[in-house]
């Protein structure tokens, strides 16, 4: 699945072909999630000038000139692609044309990306948010008697943040997966919102760097202990990895455990 980064760069490279252009139609090929009627979806968003693509936790909200938002979650399996005049990706979920003959694909074999018109607000902070701050952190992890880990992956408490990366930050920050929320001392805590902000903010520099152009597909292959191909971390310990909660887990002896 995408994360934060991921659709950093998604969104960089959405906004340079795409911004203030007018869309001429949107059509909904895939409606099974879809919680309005396909016309009044068009009724709204069709003749509009996009003003501006925001990243919204996991999610890319397409905000037009007339207020309205169309929201992608593109999920496990989703893609965008763009296209010239006419679509000939397969499994569409939905497909806009923009007035400069620029069309735009999201796709998904199995159907689970999905759109929305107006999606509703989050009540989570944003990992890359000046709301999501060492005061926030420190006192949602006090009430906290689960894993950091979890806490991490869970949207409602900090968006953004996906399996691959939760990994990287907690092996960056030095605290281990396995460390419970209200053990972890504030000095850790004041590590970990560092390591956090750090990690998201390089990785979206790095997937930009080595494919420029990208709307789709994960990049991997800079990360620290999240890459099945690594055996040992860049400070040289043996990466573990627990397959426990349905998950790969990947992280190493470094890693301090508070419990």
């Amino acid at each position: 699945m995408p994360e934060l980064p991921d659709l950093q760069a998604f969104r960089h490279n959405l906004e340079r072909k795409l911004l203030h252009q007018q869309l001429k139609t949107i059509t909904v090929k895939n409606s099974k999630k879809l919680a309005v009627a396909e016309k009044t979806l068009q009724s709204a968003l069709e003749g509009q000038k996009l003003k501006e693509i925001q990243r919204v936790g996991k999610e890319l909200h397409f905000v037009f000139q007339n207020g309205h938002v169309l929201g992608m979650h593109l999920m496990l399996h989703g893609k965008l692609y763009f296209f010239e005049q006419q679509n000939k990706e397969k499994y569409t979920i939905a497909e806009l044309l923009f007035s400069n003959g620029t069309g735009l694909a999201i796709t998904d074999f199995q159907g689970s990306a999905n759109i929305a018109l107006d999606p509703a607000e989050k009540t989570a902070p944003d990992a890359l948010s000046d709301d999501f701050n060492e005061s926030y952190l420190k006192t949602q992890l006090s009430k906290k008697k689960i894993g950091i880990k979890k806490f991490l992956l869970d949207q409602k408490q900090v968006l953004g943040i996906g399996n691959a990366y939760a990994d990287d930050i907690l092996w960056y920050a030095r605290i281990s997966p396995f460390s419970i929320c209200n053990k972890i001392p504030a000095a850790k805590v004041k590590v970990l919102l560092s390591a956090i902000k750090h990690i998201l903010r390089e990785a979206e520099k790095k997937i930009l760097k080595s494919n420029p152009d990208i709307i789709h597909g994960e990049v991997r292959d800079f990360m620290l202990v999240h890459n099945a191909k690594l055996k040992e971390s860049p400070g040289g310990a043996v990466i573990h990895k627990d397959t426990g909660g349905g998950r790969k887990t990947y992280y190493t002896d470094e890693q301090e455990l508070f419990e």
